[in-house]
């Protein structure tokens, strides 16, 4: 069970995230909302107080277009809260209508599906450790080919919407094998997800033909916040860790997931992203 466990996740206004919100809090854990829309989160906050009669729910506001906001919300959760049990690194974004940048002028799915988390995570380090044992759990995607454009990592020559999108999900796979090795001894377990095609807000991101197909042959949340759920919750989330899951189970990503040398050079190149971690 979950009592007493303090959760963080983000994009929990909607689709997956909710949903994992939702068995959580079921569970008796703490849930924290990380909310782009602070009145969104405030109704879910109240849908989940009352499906569950678990009190413990909260919200804070989080924009992961920006990096100044994370840290606002870093800040805000460090200040109410003494512990971090697991950290869900759950919103993401998709979009194939034409390039975009972020508020800190980073191209934006980039930003969101990576940069963010990686600066959420690193702020909140420290209080996982002290925390431990803990989780840090983070959404891939089954999308995931090809290599990091170290050239080119926003795309700003040849941008494509599925280029970006891939690339950042191979980034939250190395970023999570590299950060697995560098907490082997803390008792921080730290792994990611496929959590399959899901009808959410992010296949109505794509926009024209892929939204219609998220529409049309995605899941439902509440089975793609499944293995989300499992690795919160189960001893394997707390004992496994650098790996990729699909289906509540241990799954094989692309072999170019497996390259620790470009694990190493990317962590660097977000390094240079969230400068000093404040």
């Amino acid at each position: 069970m979950m009592k007493g466990k303090v959760v963080i996740i983000t994009g929990a206004t909607s689709g997956i995230g909710k949903e994992t919100a939702l068995s959580l809090a079921e569970m008796g854990a703490t849930i924290v909302i990380a909310a782009r829309n602070i009145e969104a989160g405030e109704k879910v906050k109240k849908e989940i107080i009352q499906a569950t009669k678990n009190n413990n729910i909260d919200c804070f506001q989080c924009d992961l277009t920006s990096l100044d906001s994370v840290r606002e919300f870093c800040d805000s959760f460090k200040e109410k809260y003494e512990r971090l049990d697991v950290l869900i690194n759950n919103a993401g974004t998709w979009d194939f209508e034409g390039r975009k940048e972020s508020k800190d002028m980073i191209e934006n799915i980039f930003a969101v599906n990576f940069v963010a988390p990686f600066l959420m995570t690193h702020i909140l380090i420290d209080m996982l450790k002290k925390s431990a044992p803990s989780r840090i759990i983070s959404l891939s995607s089954g999308l995931h080919t090809g290599t990091i454009n170290f050239d080119d990592i926003e795309f700003k020559e040849d941008w494509s919407g599925f280029k970006a999108y891939r690339q950042s999900k191979l980034a939250i796979i190395l970023f999570t094998r590299k950060l697995a090795n560098d907490l082997k001894d803390a008792s921080v377990t730290v792994n990611c997800i496929h959590p399959g095609m899901v009808s959410t807000k992010l296949g109505r991101d794509a926009g024209g033909v892929s939204k219609l197909f998220f529409r049309v042959f995605g899941k439902k949340p509440k089975v793609g916040a499944e293995t989300s759920i499992y690795l919160a919750s189960s001893p394997d989330g707390g004992t496994i860790t650098g790996e990729y899951w699909y289906k509540c189970k241990v799954g094989k990503a692309s072999d170019e997931s497996m390259d620790l040398e470009a694990a190493e050079r990317l962590w660097k190149v977000g390094l240079d992203y969230i400068g000093a971690v404040k």
